[in-house]
């Protein structure tokens, strides 16, 4: 389905002119020369360059890749302490599938091998991080881990990857999940966390965190196999989430709230990186017939318009993206995530709007 604004594919081109201009190379792009904003960022390059074939994205791709991955295929940054860290991964494989040079190839196996021993709940779920936040698993974690585990085994032939990607989504649905397809931020295993609660679950439903679990169930999708046994399973969990996003979009600018369902208090502002993900998600959803287009064009064109007014040039003539939040951990309380600073250009809001307006490419 076409949204019906004929200018989306030039901001998706103007945004992405932006990045390259203040980030001329993806390793300078913040937080860390290697982590999922790198990741996210460059998937989000890959979007653009499957839509429009223009070299200029692949090559941006290609010589972060190069940079970082030596003839041996060790990678430089990469530590394996966190599912933040292994999120990067993705574009390996991805670029591997490309090129078939072997560097990335071993780069992307050094990768899956760090999964064979990383700390889980007791049912299975991966961990956020190796060593801090003992016994937690996050919705964040789960995007960040499974782009790279899920796409491994497409392109290197390992179902045991695909089992791994839907026993994600099952516990962190089990875990997290709040009511209407909606999931909390994170989860406990044994209440360890000062923001747990007796069920170990965190107390809010934070709209980038439930974004990522958005993207996550769009991208496992794309890479099961047809006819694989679970995929039915993660199709539900999405319909579920739809849901619940319709439910929850703010009528009058199209977005959703920093608190996704607590529409009640007028400080819980609406959030561009959250709303940018879902954008993305109905539009993947409505492109693969999952959705009626009659519900899907209401949705998504009142967003898309919620979501260009947030994107204002600034003083150097560049895009701007306002009214998001520098990536966060999990916080103790509901006053901590509406009254966490905003920030312009926040990381992850830029790729999110990249993401959303690439996918209304064609």
């Amino acid at each position: 389905m076409k949204i019906i604004r004929t200018d989306l594919p030039g901001r998706a081109r103007e945004l992405a002119a932006a990045i390259q201009k203040r980030y001329p190379k993806a390793d300078e792009y913040p937080y860390r020369s290697w982590s999922y904003p790198q990741g996210y960022l460059l998937m989000g390059f890959i979007h653009l360059w499957e839509k429009t074939g223009d070299e200029l994205y692949f090559q941006y791709v290609l010589a972060y890749c190069m940079d970082h991955v030596a003839e041996d295929g060790s990678v430089r940054g990469f530590t394996g302490c966190s599912m933040d860290d292994m999120m990067t991964g993705a574009v390996l494989v991805w670029l591997y599938e490309q090129t078939g040079e072997k560097r990335f190839e071993e780069a992307c196996r050094k990768i899956r091998e760090t999964y064979r021993d990383y700390p889980r709940t007791r049912e299975g779920g991966f961990l956020h991080n190796r060593t801090e936040f003992p016994g937690e698993m996050w919705v964040d974690g789960v995007f960040m881990g499974q782009m790279f585990l899920c796409r491994y085994g497409a392109v290197f032939e390992e179902t045991e990857c695909f089992d791994e990607a839907v026993l994600q989504l099952e516990l962190i649905y089990r875990y997290c999940h709040a009511h209407d397809g909606l999931l909390v931020h994170a989860y406990s295993e044994d209440c360890l966390a000062p923001w747990a609660g007796p069920d170990g679950r965190s107390g809010c439903v934070w709209s980038e965190g439930l974004g990522w679990y958005a993207l996550i169930l769009t991208e496992v999708l794309d890479l099961l196999p047809t006819g694989y046994e679970g995929k039915g399973k993660v199709e539900n969990q999405l319909k579920q989430l739809l849901a619940g996003l319709e439910k929850y979009q703010n009528r009058e600018n199209g977005l959703w709230r920093q608190v996704v369902d607590r529409t009640d208090d007028v400080d819980n502002w609406c959030d561009t990186s959250g709303s940018a993900m879902f954008l993305y998600t109905w539009k993947w959803a409505v492109d693969k017939g999952m959705v009626p287009e009659e519900t899907a064009e209401r949705i998504l064109r009142k967003g898309y318009e919620g979501l260009l007014a947030r994107i204002v040039p600034g003083k150097d003539g560049l895009p701007d993206v306002h009214t998001a939040c520098q990536g966060l951990c999990v916080q103790n309380c509901y006053e901590d995530y509406i009254h966490y600073p905003k920030t312009v250009n926040a990381q992850e809001a830029v790729c999110g709007c990249l993401w959303a307006l690439v996918t209304a490419i064609g």
